[in-house]
Protein backbone atom coordinates (compact mmCIF):
# COMPACT_ATOMS: atom_id res chain seq x y z
CA UNK A 1 0.00 0.00 0.00
CA UNK A 2 1.05 3.43 -0.43
CA UNK A 3 1.74 4.64 3.11
CA UNK A 4 0.44 8.76 1.96
CA UNK A 5 -0.71 9.34 -1.41
CA UNK A 6 0.74 13.46 -1.90
CA UNK A 7 -2.99 14.46 -3.20
CA UNK A 8 -4.50 13.08 0.00
CA UNK A 9 -1.69 14.15 2.54
CA UNK A 10 -0.73 17.92 0.84
CA UNK A 11 -4.63 18.57 0.81
CA UNK A 12 -5.42 16.58 4.53
CA UNK A 13 -2.27 18.26 6.67
CA UNK A 14 -1.61 21.74 4.93
CA UNK A 15 -4.34 23.63 5.83
CA UNK A 16 -4.09 27.27 5.52
CA UNK A 17 -3.16 30.04 2.76
CA UNK A 18 -2.44 33.43 3.58
CA UNK A 19 -4.80 35.72 3.44
CA UNK A 20 -3.51 37.73 0.22
CA UNK A 21 -3.20 36.37 -3.01
CA UNK A 22 -0.78 37.69 -6.44
CA UNK A 23 -2.61 37.78 -9.44
CA UNK A 24 -2.51 34.69 -11.26
CA UNK A 25 -2.23 34.84 -15.29
CA UNK A 26 -3.75 31.45 -15.69
CA UNK A 27 -2.62 27.26 -15.97
CA UNK A 28 -0.25 27.06 -18.90
CA UNK A 29 -0.23 23.84 -21.23
CA UNK A 30 2.07 20.98 -19.12
CA UNK A 31 4.66 18.43 -20.56
CA UNK A 32 5.43 15.28 -19.37
CA UNK A 33 8.29 13.23 -19.25
CA UNK A 34 7.88 9.91 -17.72
CA UNK A 35 10.69 7.55 -16.28
CA UNK A 36 13.39 9.93 -16.88
CA UNK A 37 16.81 8.61 -15.30
CA UNK A 38 18.71 10.64 -13.20
CA UNK A 39 22.15 9.60 -12.26
CA UNK A 40 23.88 9.62 -9.00
CA UNK A 41 27.07 10.15 -7.92
CA UNK A 42 27.77 6.37 -7.11
CA UNK A 43 26.58 5.40 -10.30
CA UNK A 44 22.75 4.52 -9.23
CA UNK A 45 20.05 5.78 -11.23
CA UNK A 46 16.90 7.30 -9.52
CA UNK A 47 13.59 7.41 -11.79
CA UNK A 48 11.77 10.80 -12.33
CA UNK A 49 8.49 12.18 -13.81
CA UNK A 50 9.27 15.72 -15.12
CA UNK A 51 6.35 18.55 -16.04
CA UNK A 52 6.77 21.57 -17.45
CA UNK A 53 5.04 24.46 -19.14
CA UNK A 54 4.73 23.88 -22.84
CA UNK A 55 5.94 27.29 -23.66
CA UNK A 56 8.94 28.87 -23.80
CA UNK A 57 11.03 30.30 -21.40
CA UNK A 58 13.04 29.20 -18.02
CA UNK A 59 11.12 28.68 -14.58
CA UNK A 60 12.29 27.61 -11.69
CA UNK A 61 12.16 24.11 -9.88
CA UNK A 62 9.69 22.56 -7.53
CA UNK A 63 11.20 19.19 -6.38
CA UNK A 64 9.74 16.01 -4.64
CA UNK A 65 11.58 13.19 -3.00
CA UNK A 66 9.86 10.51 -2.67
CA UNK A 67 9.52 7.16 -1.06
CA UNK A 68 5.89 6.64 -1.52
CA UNK A 69 6.11 6.19 -5.60
CA UNK A 70 6.52 9.12 -7.25
CA UNK A 71 3.33 8.90 -9.80
CA UNK A 72 1.13 11.91 -8.84
CA UNK A 73 0.14 13.24 -12.18
CA UNK A 74 -2.55 15.31 -10.02
CA UNK A 75 0.27 17.26 -8.54
CA UNK A 76 2.59 17.62 -11.07
CA UNK A 77 0.09 18.78 -13.78
CA UNK A 78 -1.13 21.76 -11.60
CA UNK A 79 1.89 22.74 -10.21
CA UNK A 80 3.87 22.97 -13.64
CA UNK A 81 0.67 24.91 -15.25
CA UNK A 82 1.42 27.62 -12.77
CA UNK A 83 5.01 28.60 -14.09
CA UNK A 84 7.48 26.00 -12.62
CA UNK A 85 8.99 22.90 -13.92
CA UNK A 86 8.37 20.12 -11.29
CA UNK A 87 10.69 16.79 -10.76
CA UNK A 88 8.70 14.08 -8.78
CA UNK A 89 11.45 10.99 -8.04
CA UNK A 90 11.44 7.73 -6.80
CA UNK A 91 14.15 7.75 -3.96
CA UNK A 92 16.91 4.87 -3.54
CA UNK A 93 15.60 1.45 -3.18
CA UNK A 94 11.56 2.46 -4.01
CA UNK A 95 9.64 1.69 -6.77
CA UNK A 96 11.46 2.37 -10.24
CA UNK A 97 14.59 3.91 -9.14
CA UNK A 98 17.91 1.50 -8.26
CA UNK A 99 20.10 1.24 -5.25
CA UNK A 100 19.16 -0.16 -1.77
CA UNK A 101 16.68 1.77 0.40
CA UNK A 102 18.00 2.41 4.19
CA UNK A 103 16.23 4.99 5.20
CA UNK A 104 18.21 8.80 5.40
CA UNK A 105 21.37 7.06 4.82
CA UNK A 106 21.70 8.66 0.72
CA UNK A 107 19.12 11.58 1.20
CA UNK A 108 21.81 14.11 1.56
CA UNK A 109 23.58 13.04 -1.36
CA UNK A 110 21.36 11.54 -3.48
CA UNK A 111 19.45 15.03 -2.42
CA UNK A 112 22.58 17.08 -3.59
CA UNK A 113 22.72 15.53 -6.89
CA UNK A 114 18.99 15.10 -7.91
CA UNK A 115 18.82 19.14 -6.74
CA UNK A 116 22.22 20.29 -9.07
CA UNK A 117 20.50 17.88 -12.04
CA UNK A 118 17.50 19.78 -11.89
CA UNK A 119 18.96 22.36 -11.82
CA UNK A 120 20.73 22.29 -15.00
CA UNK A 121 17.42 21.35 -17.32
CA UNK A 122 17.71 23.74 -20.63
CA UNK A 123 14.17 24.67 -19.12
CA UNK A 124 15.46 25.94 -15.63
CA UNK A 125 15.78 29.00 -14.71
CA UNK A 126 18.27 27.85 -11.76
CA UNK A 127 16.51 28.22 -8.78
CA UNK A 128 15.05 25.14 -6.88
CA UNK A 129 12.77 24.64 -4.02
CA UNK A 130 11.54 21.38 -2.20
CA UNK A 131 8.19 20.54 -0.96
CA UNK A 132 6.68 17.57 0.94
CA UNK A 133 5.97 15.82 4.32
CA UNK A 134 6.97 13.50 6.63
CA UNK A 135 9.71 11.21 5.32
CA UNK A 136 9.36 13.80 1.80
CA UNK A 137 10.26 16.34 4.62
CA UNK A 138 13.22 14.32 6.09
CA UNK A 139 14.52 13.64 1.93
CA UNK A 140 14.63 18.43 2.22
CA UNK A 141 15.94 18.78 5.67
CA UNK A 142 18.77 16.34 4.77
CA UNK A 143 19.49 17.99 1.28
CA UNK A 144 19.74 21.23 2.84
CA UNK A 145 22.25 19.76 5.12
CA UNK A 146 24.24 18.74 2.15
CA UNK A 147 23.95 22.46 0.67
CA UNK A 148 23.54 22.02 -3.02
CA UNK A 149 24.41 25.62 -4.42
CA UNK A 150 20.74 25.95 -6.63
CA UNK A 151 18.92 24.72 -3.55
CA UNK A 152 16.34 27.88 -2.46
CA UNK A 153 13.74 27.37 -0.74
CA UNK A 154 11.90 24.26 1.16
CA UNK A 155 8.61 23.38 2.64
CA UNK A 156 9.13 20.88 4.66
CA UNK A 157 5.76 20.12 6.95
CA UNK A 158 4.97 16.94 9.47
CA UNK A 159 8.76 16.21 9.48
CA UNK A 160 11.42 16.04 12.23
CA UNK A 161 14.86 17.58 13.44
CA UNK A 162 16.84 14.13 14.14
CA UNK A 163 15.93 10.71 13.50
CA UNK A 164 16.77 9.44 16.88
CA UNK A 165 14.54 11.53 19.15
CA UNK A 166 11.47 12.21 17.58
CA UNK A 167 11.03 9.73 14.90
CA UNK A 168 12.60 6.12 16.50
CA UNK A 169 12.46 7.33 20.29
CA UNK A 170 10.93 9.49 22.68
CA UNK A 171 12.65 10.13 26.13
CA UNK A 172 14.63 7.05 25.68
CA UNK A 173 11.62 4.86 24.87
CA UNK A 174 11.10 3.49 21.42
CA UNK A 175 8.52 4.79 19.43
CA UNK A 176 7.30 1.38 19.00
CA UNK A 177 3.68 1.77 17.17
CA UNK A 178 5.15 4.10 14.40
CA UNK A 179 8.63 2.41 13.77
CA UNK A 180 6.52 -0.89 13.35
CA UNK A 181 3.63 0.25 11.52
CA UNK A 182 5.69 2.60 9.08
CA UNK A 183 8.38 -0.26 8.29
CA UNK A 184 5.24 -2.57 7.89
CA UNK A 185 4.13 -0.12 4.62
CA UNK A 186 7.34 0.44 3.33
CA UNK A 187 8.67 -3.10 2.93
CA UNK A 188 5.62 -3.80 0.75
CA UNK A 189 6.91 -2.21 -2.07
CA UNK A 190 10.07 -4.28 -0.73
CA UNK A 191 8.52 -7.36 -1.35
CA UNK A 192 7.42 -6.32 -4.68
CA UNK A 193 10.90 -5.18 -5.81
CA UNK A 194 11.91 -8.70 -4.62
CA UNK A 195 9.26 -10.37 -6.65
CA UNK A 196 10.69 -8.14 -9.64
CA UNK A 197 14.14 -9.63 -9.43
CA UNK A 198 12.51 -12.70 -10.15
CA UNK A 199 11.21 -11.13 -13.77
CA UNK A 200 7.82 -11.03 -12.82
CA UNK A 201 6.09 -8.07 -15.41
CA UNK A 202 5.30 -4.45 -13.03
CA UNK A 203 1.70 -5.25 -13.83
CA UNK A 204 1.70 -8.97 -12.47
CA UNK A 205 3.59 -7.52 -9.64
CA UNK A 206 1.04 -4.52 -8.56
CA UNK A 207 -1.95 -6.51 -9.03
CA UNK A 208 -1.40 -9.95 -7.44
CA UNK A 209 -2.88 -9.60 -3.33
CA UNK A 210 0.22 -9.71 -0.69
CA UNK A 211 -0.91 -13.13 0.78
CA UNK A 212 0.26 -14.29 -2.68
CA UNK A 213 4.07 -13.69 -2.23
CA UNK A 214 4.52 -16.41 0.65
CA UNK A 215 4.95 -18.42 -2.56
CA UNK A 216 8.00 -17.04 -3.44
CA UNK A 217 11.13 -17.30 -2.89
CA UNK A 218 11.65 -14.09 -1.11
CA UNK A 219 14.04 -13.09 1.79
CA UNK A 220 13.61 -13.85 6.03
CA UNK A 221 11.25 -10.93 7.19
CA UNK A 222 13.32 -9.14 9.42
CA UNK A 223 15.50 -8.50 5.71
CA UNK A 224 12.76 -6.40 4.80
CA UNK A 225 13.71 -3.58 7.02
CA UNK A 226 16.99 -4.07 8.64
CA UNK A 227 17.50 -0.45 10.01
CA UNK A 228 14.14 -1.75 11.87
CA UNK A 229 16.45 -3.99 13.40
CA UNK A 230 19.47 -1.89 13.45
CA UNK A 231 17.28 1.21 15.24
CA UNK A 232 16.51 -1.31 17.87
CA UNK A 233 20.14 -2.02 18.50
CA UNK A 234 20.69 1.59 18.68
CA UNK A 235 19.03 3.17 21.34
CA UNK A 236 21.01 5.52 22.97
CA UNK A 237 21.95 8.70 20.49
CA UNK A 238 25.26 7.35 19.24
CA UNK A 239 27.19 8.16 16.58
CA UNK A 240 24.91 5.84 14.19
CA UNK A 241 22.16 8.59 14.47
CA UNK A 242 25.01 11.78 14.38
CA UNK A 243 25.29 11.60 10.79
CA UNK A 244 22.10 12.15 9.71
CA UNK A 245 20.93 14.38 12.64
CA UNK A 246 20.06 17.26 10.50
CA UNK A 247 19.59 19.65 13.86
CA UNK A 248 23.47 19.52 14.25
CA UNK A 249 23.81 21.56 10.62
CA UNK A 250 21.45 24.88 10.54
CA UNK A 251 23.85 26.91 10.69
CA UNK A 252 25.67 25.76 7.17
CA UNK A 253 21.96 26.04 5.50
CA UNK A 254 21.01 28.72 3.33
CA UNK A 255 17.59 27.83 2.44
CA UNK A 256 14.03 29.66 3.09
CA UNK A 257 11.70 27.15 4.87
CA UNK A 258 7.98 26.92 5.32
CA UNK A 259 8.04 25.11 8.40
CA UNK A 260 4.25 23.33 8.88
CA UNK A 261 3.68 21.27 11.83
CA UNK A 262 0.19 19.72 13.81
CA UNK A 263 -0.49 20.03 17.75
CA UNK A 264 -1.76 16.70 17.05
CA UNK A 265 1.39 15.24 14.44
CA UNK A 266 4.05 12.59 15.50
CA UNK A 267 6.56 14.75 14.56
CA UNK A 268 5.01 18.33 15.61
CA UNK A 269 8.21 18.85 18.14
CA UNK A 270 11.13 17.97 15.18
CA UNK A 271 9.08 20.84 12.35
CA UNK A 272 8.84 23.82 15.16
CA UNK A 273 12.83 22.95 15.79
CA UNK A 274 13.68 22.88 12.54
CA UNK A 275 11.90 26.43 12.30
CA UNK A 276 13.37 27.77 15.57
CA UNK A 277 16.88 26.50 14.48
CA UNK A 278 16.94 28.17 11.02
CA UNK A 279 15.82 30.99 12.07
CA UNK A 280 18.04 32.16 14.81
CA UNK A 281 21.25 30.19 13.35
CA UNK A 282 20.91 30.06 9.56
CA UNK A 283 24.45 30.66 7.41
CA UNK A 284 23.20 33.96 6.12
CA UNK A 285 20.81 36.72 6.99
CA UNK A 286 18.40 36.23 4.24
CA UNK A 287 17.87 32.51 5.17
CA UNK A 288 17.33 33.24 8.69
CA UNK A 289 14.51 36.15 7.80
CA UNK A 290 12.53 33.56 5.27
CA UNK A 291 11.61 31.66 7.87
CA UNK A 292 8.28 30.60 8.28
CA UNK A 293 6.12 28.58 10.94
CA UNK A 294 2.42 27.29 10.38
CA UNK A 295 0.72 24.96 13.34
CA UNK A 296 -2.31 23.98 12.81
CA UNK A 297 -4.64 21.51 14.88
CA UNK A 298 -3.99 18.35 11.94
CA UNK A 299 -2.33 15.01 12.88
CA UNK A 300 -0.47 12.98 10.62
CA UNK A 301 -3.22 11.44 9.07
CA UNK A 302 -6.15 12.89 7.18
CA UNK A 303 -7.90 15.93 7.64
CA UNK A 304 -11.80 15.73 7.02
CA UNK A 305 -13.09 18.45 5.07
CA UNK A 306 -14.65 19.80 7.71
CA UNK A 307 -11.55 20.02 9.86
CA UNK A 308 -12.38 16.83 11.92
CA UNK A 309 -9.26 15.62 13.47
CA UNK A 310 -9.83 12.39 15.64
CA UNK A 311 -13.20 13.20 17.73
CA UNK A 312 -12.64 16.63 17.32
CA UNK A 313 -14.11 19.20 14.47
CA UNK A 314 -12.06 22.14 14.47
CA UNK A 315 -14.24 24.25 11.42
CA UNK A 316 -13.51 24.34 8.06
CA UNK A 317 -11.21 27.00 8.67
CA UNK A 318 -8.51 24.56 8.65
CA UNK A 319 -8.48 22.74 5.48
CA UNK A 320 -8.21 24.85 2.32
CA UNK A 321 -6.10 23.72 -1.03
CA UNK A 322 -2.18 22.70 0.05
CA UNK A 323 -1.01 22.87 -3.31
CA UNK A 324 -2.80 26.63 -3.39
CA UNK A 325 -0.59 26.97 -0.18
CA UNK A 326 2.51 25.79 -2.22
CA UNK A 327 2.05 28.42 -4.90
CA UNK A 328 2.04 30.96 -2.89
CA UNK A 329 5.06 30.03 -0.84
CA UNK A 330 6.78 29.43 -4.23
CA UNK A 331 5.73 33.09 -5.53
CA UNK A 332 7.54 34.47 -2.73
CA UNK A 333 10.47 32.26 -2.26
CA UNK A 334 11.33 31.16 -6.12
CA UNK A 335 9.78 34.36 -7.90
CA UNK A 336 10.21 37.13 -5.17
CA UNK A 337 6.84 37.51 -5.18
CA UNK A 338 5.58 40.79 -2.45
CA UNK A 339 2.59 38.37 -1.45
CA UNK A 340 1.63 37.71 2.36
CA UNK A 341 4.69 35.47 2.89
CA UNK A 342 6.53 38.98 1.96
CA UNK A 343 4.95 41.21 4.56
CA UNK A 344 3.56 39.11 7.32
CA UNK A 345 3.69 38.19 10.24
CA UNK A 346 6.17 34.64 10.68
CA UNK A 347 4.62 32.79 12.55
CA UNK A 348 0.42 31.42 11.85
CA UNK A 349 -0.67 29.23 15.06
CA UNK A 350 -4.40 27.78 15.10
CA UNK A 351 -5.69 28.17 18.40
CA UNK A 352 -7.72 25.35 19.97
CA UNK A 353 -10.72 25.50 21.90
CA UNK A 354 -11.08 29.11 20.11
CA UNK A 355 -9.98 27.45 16.82
CA UNK A 356 -9.09 30.33 15.55
CA UNK A 357 -5.93 31.63 13.36
CA UNK A 358 -3.58 33.76 15.15
CA UNK A 359 -0.96 35.64 13.51
CA UNK A 360 2.40 36.01 16.15
CA UNK A 361 6.19 37.30 15.23
CA UNK A 362 7.64 34.74 17.63
CA UNK A 363 7.71 31.13 18.75
CA UNK A 364 7.65 30.35 21.62
CA UNK A 365 5.74 33.31 22.17
CA UNK A 366 7.66 35.91 24.77
CA UNK A 367 4.93 36.52 26.48
CA UNK A 368 4.10 33.31 27.91
CA UNK A 369 4.55 32.81 31.48
CA UNK A 370 6.06 29.82 32.37
CA UNK A 371 3.60 28.49 35.43
CA UNK A 372 3.77 25.79 37.64
CA UNK A 373 0.67 23.87 38.39
CA UNK A 374 1.38 21.68 41.44
CA UNK A 375 0.64 17.82 42.10
CA UNK A 376 -1.61 17.54 45.12
CA UNK A 377 -3.80 14.83 47.01
CA UNK A 378 -4.76 13.85 50.16
CA UNK A 379 -5.89 10.22 50.13
CA UNK A 380 -4.38 9.46 46.92
CA UNK A 381 -4.70 10.19 42.94
CA UNK A 382 -5.35 6.32 41.78
CA UNK A 383 -7.83 6.70 39.27
CA UNK A 384 -10.81 9.03 38.53
CA UNK A 385 -11.85 8.19 41.93
CA UNK A 386 -9.30 9.49 44.10
CA UNK A 387 -8.76 12.94 44.86
CA UNK A 388 -5.66 14.00 42.75
CA UNK A 389 -5.57 17.53 42.74
CA UNK A 390 -3.50 20.49 40.37
CA UNK A 391 -3.26 24.13 41.49
CA UNK A 392 -0.82 26.79 41.80
CA UNK A 393 -0.44 26.39 45.44
CA UNK A 394 2.74 24.70 46.46
CA UNK A 395 2.75 21.29 48.05
CA UNK A 396 3.17 21.41 51.65
CA UNK A 397 2.81 18.10 54.13
CA UNK A 398 1.11 15.49 51.52
CA UNK A 399 1.67 11.35 51.67
CA UNK A 400 3.18 10.53 48.36
CA UNK A 401 0.94 8.78 45.66
CA UNK A 402 1.36 4.60 44.86
CA UNK A 403 0.58 2.39 42.19
CA UNK A 404 2.27 -0.67 40.64
CA UNK A 405 3.27 -0.90 36.76
CA UNK A 406 3.28 -4.24 35.32
CA UNK A 407 4.46 -4.31 31.41
CA UNK A 408 1.77 -7.40 31.25
CA UNK A 409 -0.92 -5.32 31.69
CA UNK A 410 -0.06 -1.61 29.92
CA UNK A 411 -2.44 1.49 30.23
CA UNK A 412 -3.98 1.71 26.42
CA UNK A 413 -3.12 4.46 23.66
CA UNK A 414 -6.12 6.34 23.02
CA UNK A 415 -5.31 8.96 20.18
CA UNK A 416 -2.42 11.08 20.40
CA UNK A 417 0.67 11.82 18.12
CA UNK A 418 0.40 8.65 16.53
CA UNK A 419 1.39 7.28 12.82
CA UNK A 420 0.82 5.14 10.76
CA UNK A 421 -2.12 2.35 10.23
CA UNK A 422 -6.20 2.45 10.97
CA UNK A 423 -6.11 0.32 14.27
CA UNK A 424 -4.66 2.75 16.27
CA UNK A 425 -6.23 6.35 14.95
CA UNK A 426 -4.38 9.81 15.81
CA UNK A 427 -5.70 12.95 17.10
CA UNK A 428 -7.77 14.08 20.19
CA UNK A 429 -9.04 10.85 21.62
CA UNK A 430 -11.49 10.50 24.59
CA UNK A 431 -8.92 9.50 27.40
CA UNK A 432 -12.03 8.31 29.99
CA UNK A 433 -11.66 4.94 29.08
CA UNK A 434 -8.38 4.87 31.06
CA UNK A 435 -9.63 6.83 34.56
CA UNK A 436 -10.38 3.59 35.97
CA UNK A 437 -7.20 2.49 36.38
CA UNK A 438 -5.23 2.13 39.44
CA UNK A 439 -2.08 2.38 37.63
CA UNK A 440 -3.34 5.71 36.48
CA UNK A 441 -2.58 9.11 38.30
CA UNK A 442 -5.15 11.33 37.82
CA UNK A 443 -5.10 15.50 38.99
CA UNK A 444 -7.37 17.92 38.06
CA UNK A 445 -8.18 21.76 38.42
CA UNK A 446 -11.50 22.75 39.73
CA UNK A 447 -13.62 24.04 37.08
CA UNK A 448 -11.64 27.10 35.62
CA UNK A 449 -13.59 30.36 36.74
CA UNK A 450 -12.40 32.23 32.86
CA UNK A 451 -10.98 31.10 29.69
CA UNK A 452 -7.26 30.19 30.09
CA UNK A 453 -4.46 30.16 27.18
CA UNK A 454 -1.67 27.76 27.36
CA UNK A 455 1.00 27.58 23.99
CA UNK A 456 4.04 26.86 24.29
CA UNK A 457 5.87 23.76 25.34
CA UNK A 458 4.76 22.02 28.40
CA UNK A 459 6.77 20.02 30.47
CA UNK A 460 6.04 17.70 33.48
CA UNK A 461 8.90 17.27 36.31
CA UNK A 462 8.12 14.26 38.21
CA UNK A 463 9.00 13.41 41.57
CA UNK A 464 9.28 9.85 41.88
CA UNK A 465 11.34 6.00 42.82
CA UNK A 466 10.44 2.81 41.72
CA UNK A 467 11.22 -0.54 43.17
CA UNK A 468 12.78 -1.60 39.45
CA UNK A 469 16.21 -1.26 38.05
CA UNK A 470 14.61 0.61 35.23
CA UNK A 471 11.05 1.96 34.60
CA UNK A 472 9.51 4.56 32.87
CA UNK A 473 7.12 7.63 33.79
CA UNK A 474 4.61 9.22 31.29
CA UNK A 475 2.37 12.24 31.49
CA UNK A 476 -0.78 13.22 29.53
CA UNK A 477 -2.67 16.84 29.43
CA UNK A 478 -6.25 16.96 28.77
CA UNK A 479 -8.99 19.28 28.50
CA UNK A 480 -12.29 18.36 30.21
CA UNK A 481 -14.91 19.87 29.47
CA UNK A 482 -18.49 19.52 31.77
CA UNK A 483 -19.57 16.98 30.37
CA UNK A 484 -16.43 14.85 31.48
CA UNK A 485 -15.50 14.28 28.10
CA UNK A 486 -11.43 14.16 28.77
CA UNK A 487 -9.87 15.63 25.44
CA UNK A 488 -6.51 14.41 24.39
CA UNK A 489 -3.91 17.54 24.01
CA UNK A 490 -0.18 16.11 24.27
CA UNK A 491 1.73 13.62 26.14
CA UNK A 492 5.25 12.07 26.72
CA UNK A 493 7.80 9.32 28.38
CA UNK A 494 11.04 8.97 29.96
CA UNK A 495 12.92 6.13 30.51
CA UNK A 496 14.26 6.35 33.78
CA UNK A 497 18.01 5.17 32.52
CA UNK A 498 17.89 7.90 30.00
CA UNK A 499 16.62 10.23 32.53
CA UNK A 500 19.59 12.91 32.52
CA UNK A 501 21.32 12.12 28.91
CA UNK A 502 20.16 10.32 25.61
CA UNK A 503 23.65 9.45 25.11
CA UNK A 504 24.36 7.51 27.90
CA UNK A 505 22.53 5.05 30.01
CA UNK A 506 23.06 5.92 33.32
CA UNK A 507 21.66 3.16 36.09
CA UNK A 508 18.68 4.44 38.99
CA UNK A 509 19.27 3.23 42.27
CA UNK A 510 15.32 1.33 43.17
CA UNK A 511 13.91 3.58 45.81
CA UNK A 512 15.93 6.76 45.22
CA UNK A 513 14.02 9.53 44.75
CA UNK A 514 14.43 11.48 41.26
CA UNK A 515 13.21 14.20 39.63
CA UNK A 516 11.57 12.84 36.09
CA UNK A 517 11.79 15.89 33.32
CA UNK A 518 8.74 14.75 30.97
CA UNK A 519 8.33 16.62 27.49
CA UNK A 520 4.81 17.08 26.37
CA UNK A 521 6.33 18.84 23.69
CA UNK A 522 3.83 21.97 22.42
CA UNK A 523 0.04 22.84 22.18
CA UNK A 524 -1.88 25.89 21.68
CA UNK A 525 -5.13 25.76 23.58
CA UNK A 526 -7.69 27.70 25.35
CA UNK A 527 -9.45 25.89 28.21
CA UNK A 528 -13.03 27.09 28.37
CA UNK A 529 -14.26 28.99 31.39
CA UNK A 530 -16.10 25.44 33.41
CA UNK A 531 -13.59 23.41 31.86
CA UNK A 532 -10.85 21.70 33.56
CA UNK A 533 -7.30 20.64 32.76
CA UNK A 534 -6.27 17.32 33.79
CA UNK A 535 -2.89 15.71 34.03
CA UNK A 536 -2.48 11.91 34.15
CA UNK A 537 0.84 10.40 35.70
CA UNK A 538 1.52 6.38 34.71
CA UNK A 539 4.45 4.23 33.78
CA UNK A 540 2.83 3.25 30.52
CA UNK A 541 1.45 4.40 27.20
CA UNK A 542 1.13 0.88 24.73
CA UNK A 543 1.57 0.74 21.66
CA UNK A 544 2.79 4.42 21.04
CA UNK A 545 5.37 3.49 23.02
CA UNK A 546 7.61 -0.06 23.87
CA UNK A 547 6.90 -1.40 27.39
CA UNK A 548 9.77 -0.80 29.67
CA UNK A 549 10.33 -4.51 31.02
CA UNK A 550 11.65 -3.01 34.60
CA UNK A 551 14.64 -4.93 34.39
CA UNK A 552 17.35 -2.74 32.54
CA UNK A 553 17.44 -4.63 29.64
CA UNK A 554 18.11 -2.98 26.08
CA UNK A 555 15.17 -2.49 23.75
CA UNK A 556 16.45 -5.50 21.67
CA UNK A 557 17.84 -7.78 24.62
CA UNK A 558 14.49 -7.46 26.70
CA UNK A 559 13.22 -11.33 27.24
CA UNK A 560 11.37 -10.87 30.73
CA UNK A 561 9.43 -8.53 32.93
CA UNK A 562 9.19 -7.44 36.29
CA UNK A 563 6.60 -5.20 38.02
CA UNK A 564 7.49 -1.83 39.86
CA UNK A 565 6.24 -0.08 42.91
CA UNK A 566 5.76 2.97 41.80
CA UNK A 567 5.52 6.45 44.03
CA UNK A 568 5.40 9.94 43.15
CA UNK A 569 6.27 12.26 45.71
CA UNK A 570 4.48 16.39 45.80
CA UNK A 571 5.11 17.45 48.81
CA UNK A 572 6.92 20.61 50.11
CA UNK A 573 10.83 19.00 50.38
CA UNK A 574 9.87 17.52 46.94
CA UNK A 575 6.71 19.01 44.84
CA UNK A 576 5.78 17.50 41.55
CA UNK A 577 4.76 20.08 38.95
CA UNK A 578 3.25 20.69 35.41
CA UNK A 579 4.59 23.58 33.88
CA UNK A 580 2.72 25.54 31.31
CA UNK A 581 2.83 27.86 29.30
CA UNK A 582 0.39 30.46 29.88
CA UNK A 583 -0.55 33.17 27.87
CA UNK A 584 -2.30 36.64 29.45
CA UNK A 585 -5.55 36.99 27.74
CA UNK A 586 -8.00 40.17 28.27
Amino acid sequence: MRMWTQPALVLALLALAPRARAADPGPLPVTVETGVKVPMRDGVTLVADVYRPRTEGRFPVLLQRTPYDRRDPQTGLRLASHGYVVVLQDTRGRFDSGGEFYPFRSEAADGYDTVEWAAALPYADGRVGMFGGSYVGATQMLAAMAKPPHLVAIQPYVTASEYYEGWTYQGGALMEWFVTSWSSGLAVDTLRRKAAELSRPRDWVEATPMESYRLLDLPPVPDLAPYLRDWMHHETRDAYWKATRVSDHYGEMTVKGLHQAGWHDIFSRGSIENYMGLRDKAATPEARAGQRLLVGPWAHWSTSHEGKVGDVVFGKDAVVDGNDLLLQWAAFALKGEANAYATGAPVRLFVMGDNVWRDEQEFPLARARATRYYLHAAKGANSLGGDGRLGTDPPRTERPDRFDYDPADPVRTLGGRLCCGAAYPPGPADQRPNESRRDVLVYSTPPLAKDLEVTGFITAEIQAATSAVDTDFTAMLADVDPSGYARYLADGIVRARYRHSRETAEPIEPGRVETYAVDLWATSNVFKAGHRLRLYVSSSNFPRFDRNPNTGESTAASARMVKAQQTVYHDAARPSALILPVVPRP
